[in-house]
Protein backbone atom coordinates (compact mmCIF):
# COMPACT_ATOMS: atom_id res chain seq x y z
CA UNK A 1 0.00 0.00 0.00
CA UNK A 2 1.14 3.42 -0.99
CA UNK A 3 1.80 5.91 1.56
CA UNK A 4 -0.67 8.64 2.58
CA UNK A 5 1.90 11.32 3.54
CA UNK A 6 5.36 11.85 2.40
CA UNK A 7 7.73 14.35 4.25
CA UNK A 8 10.42 16.16 2.49
CA UNK A 9 13.68 17.59 4.22
CA UNK A 10 12.47 16.39 7.49
CA UNK A 11 14.37 14.17 10.33
CA UNK A 12 14.19 10.51 10.09
CA UNK A 13 11.34 9.35 12.17
CA UNK A 14 10.88 6.05 14.08
CA UNK A 15 8.56 3.69 12.64
CA UNK A 16 5.68 4.41 15.09
CA UNK A 17 5.80 8.19 14.90
CA UNK A 18 2.06 9.60 14.49
CA UNK A 19 1.09 12.81 13.51
CA UNK A 20 -1.45 14.89 15.48
CA UNK A 21 -3.47 17.37 13.49
CA UNK A 22 -6.19 19.28 14.63
CA UNK A 23 -9.17 20.87 11.88
CA UNK A 24 -11.58 22.97 12.14
CA UNK A 25 -13.73 26.20 9.96
CA UNK A 26 -17.27 27.14 9.68
CA UNK A 27 -19.57 25.27 8.19
CA UNK A 28 -22.21 27.11 6.28
CA UNK A 29 -26.16 26.48 6.75
CA UNK A 30 -25.66 23.68 4.09
CA UNK A 31 -23.00 22.16 5.81
CA UNK A 32 -20.90 22.46 3.17
CA UNK A 33 -17.75 24.17 3.30
CA UNK A 34 -16.26 25.66 0.03
CA UNK A 35 -13.39 24.17 -0.81
CA UNK A 36 -9.48 25.95 -0.91
CA UNK A 37 -7.75 27.17 -4.26
CA UNK A 38 -6.12 23.37 -4.02
CA UNK A 39 -9.39 21.25 -3.92
CA UNK A 40 -9.66 20.36 -0.34
CA UNK A 41 -11.94 21.44 2.34
CA UNK A 42 -10.55 24.31 3.57
CA UNK A 43 -11.48 22.21 7.43
CA UNK A 44 -8.55 19.86 6.30
CA UNK A 45 -4.92 20.19 7.89
CA UNK A 46 -2.43 21.95 5.80
CA UNK A 47 -0.66 18.40 5.84
CA UNK A 48 -3.30 16.73 3.46
CA UNK A 49 -1.47 18.53 0.74
CA UNK A 50 1.13 16.42 0.99
CA UNK A 51 -0.36 13.06 0.22
CA UNK A 52 0.59 11.32 -3.01
CA UNK A 53 -1.91 8.61 -2.58
CA UNK A 54 -3.96 8.80 -5.74
CA UNK A 55 -6.73 7.43 -3.78
CA UNK A 56 -6.70 9.20 -0.52
CA UNK A 57 -6.12 12.54 -2.72
CA UNK A 58 -9.40 12.09 -4.74
CA UNK A 59 -11.25 11.15 -1.42
CA UNK A 60 -9.87 13.88 0.85
CA UNK A 61 -11.52 16.50 -1.72
CA UNK A 62 -14.77 15.32 -1.26
CA UNK A 63 -14.40 14.90 2.79
CA UNK A 64 -17.44 17.32 3.85
CA UNK A 65 -18.71 18.73 7.34
CA UNK A 66 -22.96 18.24 7.79
CA UNK A 67 -24.01 19.48 11.27
CA UNK A 68 -25.33 16.62 13.57
CA UNK A 69 -27.64 18.17 16.77
CA UNK A 70 -27.26 15.57 19.16
CA UNK A 71 -28.92 15.89 23.14
CA UNK A 72 -25.57 16.35 24.48
CA UNK A 73 -24.55 19.68 22.48
CA UNK A 74 -26.21 22.84 22.57
CA UNK A 75 -24.94 23.36 18.89
CA UNK A 76 -25.33 21.00 15.95
CA UNK A 77 -21.52 19.40 15.87
CA UNK A 78 -19.89 19.55 12.60
CA UNK A 79 -19.19 16.42 11.09
CA UNK A 80 -16.91 15.25 8.54
CA UNK A 81 -18.18 12.39 6.27
CA UNK A 82 -18.15 11.68 2.59
CA UNK A 83 -21.60 11.76 0.75
CA UNK A 84 -22.66 9.46 -1.97
CA UNK A 85 -22.58 10.93 -5.46
CA UNK A 86 -25.98 10.05 -5.69
CA UNK A 87 -28.66 9.04 -3.22
CA UNK A 88 -30.59 5.79 -4.55
CA UNK A 89 -33.87 3.92 -2.41
CA UNK A 90 -33.39 0.66 -4.33
CA UNK A 91 -31.15 -0.66 -1.61
CA UNK A 92 -29.99 -0.26 1.79
CA UNK A 93 -26.66 2.50 2.16
CA UNK A 94 -23.72 1.26 3.30
CA UNK A 95 -22.46 3.47 5.64
CA UNK A 96 -18.53 2.82 6.38
CA UNK A 97 -16.88 3.28 9.94
CA UNK A 98 -13.54 3.46 10.25
CA UNK A 99 -11.17 1.88 12.74
CA UNK A 100 -9.04 3.12 15.62
CA UNK A 101 -7.17 6.43 15.28
CA UNK A 102 -8.15 7.09 12.13
CA UNK A 103 -10.34 8.83 9.68
CA UNK A 104 -13.07 8.34 6.66
CA UNK A 105 -9.95 8.26 4.37
CA UNK A 106 -9.27 4.73 5.64
CA UNK A 107 -11.69 4.03 2.92
CA UNK A 108 -9.79 5.44 0.19
CA UNK A 109 -9.81 2.27 -1.59
CA UNK A 110 -12.67 1.04 -0.39
CA UNK A 111 -15.58 3.54 -1.57
CA UNK A 112 -15.27 4.13 -4.77
CA UNK A 113 -15.42 0.41 -5.49
CA UNK A 114 -18.73 0.57 -3.74
CA UNK A 115 -19.46 3.86 -5.80
CA UNK A 116 -18.64 2.26 -8.97
CA UNK A 117 -20.74 -0.70 -8.29
CA UNK A 118 -23.69 1.26 -7.91
CA UNK A 119 -23.84 1.08 -3.98
CA UNK A 120 -25.20 4.33 -2.22
CA UNK A 121 -21.76 4.58 0.02
CA UNK A 122 -21.16 7.18 3.11
CA UNK A 123 -17.77 7.42 4.79
CA UNK A 124 -18.79 8.90 7.96
CA UNK A 125 -16.02 10.25 10.98
CA UNK A 126 -16.65 8.72 14.32
CA UNK A 127 -16.91 11.40 16.72
CA UNK A 128 -13.88 12.18 17.94
CA UNK A 129 -11.81 11.15 15.23
CA UNK A 130 -11.24 12.18 11.63
CA UNK A 131 -11.81 15.82 10.50
CA UNK A 132 -15.04 16.89 12.43
CA UNK A 133 -15.05 19.72 14.60
CA UNK A 134 -14.49 19.20 17.72
CA UNK A 135 -14.01 23.20 19.50
CA UNK A 136 -16.56 22.70 21.08
CA UNK A 137 -15.30 19.35 23.16
CA UNK A 138 -18.36 17.53 23.08
CA UNK A 139 -18.42 14.37 25.24
CA UNK A 140 -16.86 11.00 22.94
CA UNK A 141 -17.78 8.39 25.12
CA UNK A 142 -19.40 5.29 23.85
CA UNK A 143 -22.96 6.66 24.60
CA UNK A 144 -22.06 10.15 22.50
CA UNK A 145 -20.46 8.14 19.86
CA UNK A 146 -23.44 6.41 19.60
CA UNK A 147 -25.75 9.13 19.90
CA UNK A 148 -24.13 10.87 17.19
CA UNK A 149 -24.57 7.88 14.45
CA UNK A 150 -27.51 7.68 15.52
CA UNK A 151 -28.28 11.47 15.12
CA UNK A 152 -26.65 11.46 11.63
CA UNK A 153 -28.50 8.25 10.53
CA UNK A 154 -31.81 10.10 11.37
CA UNK A 155 -30.76 13.63 9.73
CA UNK A 156 -29.50 12.12 6.57
CA UNK A 157 -29.62 8.33 5.63
CA UNK A 158 -33.42 7.59 6.99
CA UNK A 159 -33.50 4.20 6.30
CA UNK A 160 -31.77 1.25 6.84
CA UNK A 161 -28.39 0.65 6.26
CA UNK A 162 -25.16 -1.67 6.27
CA UNK A 163 -22.51 -0.24 8.72
CA UNK A 164 -19.21 -2.09 7.53
CA UNK A 165 -16.24 -1.54 10.56
CA UNK A 166 -12.73 -2.76 11.61
CA UNK A 167 -12.03 -2.06 15.15
CA UNK A 168 -13.88 0.98 16.68
CA UNK A 169 -16.14 0.71 13.79
CA UNK A 170 -16.73 -2.75 14.67
CA UNK A 171 -17.52 -1.81 18.17
CA UNK A 172 -19.70 1.18 17.56
CA UNK A 173 -21.59 -0.43 14.71
CA UNK A 174 -22.61 -3.69 17.11
CA UNK A 175 -22.84 -1.27 20.11
CA UNK A 176 -24.93 0.88 17.43
CA UNK A 177 -27.59 -2.11 15.71
CA UNK A 178 -28.16 -3.23 19.91
CA UNK A 179 -29.43 0.22 21.24
CA UNK A 180 -31.16 0.99 17.94
CA UNK A 181 -32.88 -2.06 16.39
CA UNK A 182 -35.41 0.17 14.35
CA UNK A 183 -32.69 1.62 12.32
CA UNK A 184 -32.57 -1.89 10.81
CA UNK A 185 -29.29 -2.37 10.77
CA UNK A 186 -27.38 -5.15 8.87
CA UNK A 187 -23.65 -5.42 10.10
CA UNK A 188 -20.80 -6.31 8.26
CA UNK A 189 -17.31 -6.54 10.59
CA UNK A 190 -14.18 -6.98 8.55
CA UNK A 191 -10.88 -7.33 10.10
CA UNK A 192 -12.19 -8.10 13.35
CA UNK A 193 -10.20 -9.36 15.98
CA UNK A 194 -11.13 -10.25 19.30
CA UNK A 195 -9.10 -11.47 22.46
CA UNK A 196 -11.25 -13.43 24.81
Amino acid sequence: MPPLLTLSSSPVLPPRARFRVSASADVGATGRAAAASNGFPPFLPRAVERIRDGAALRLAKRIERVPVQTGFSKSPIPSSCVRPLKQQQSADPVVLLHGFDSSCLEWRYTYPLLEDAGLETWAVDILGWGFSNLETRPPCDIVSKREHLYQFWRSYIKRPMVLVGPSLGAAVAIDFAVNYPEAGIKINLHWCKCIC
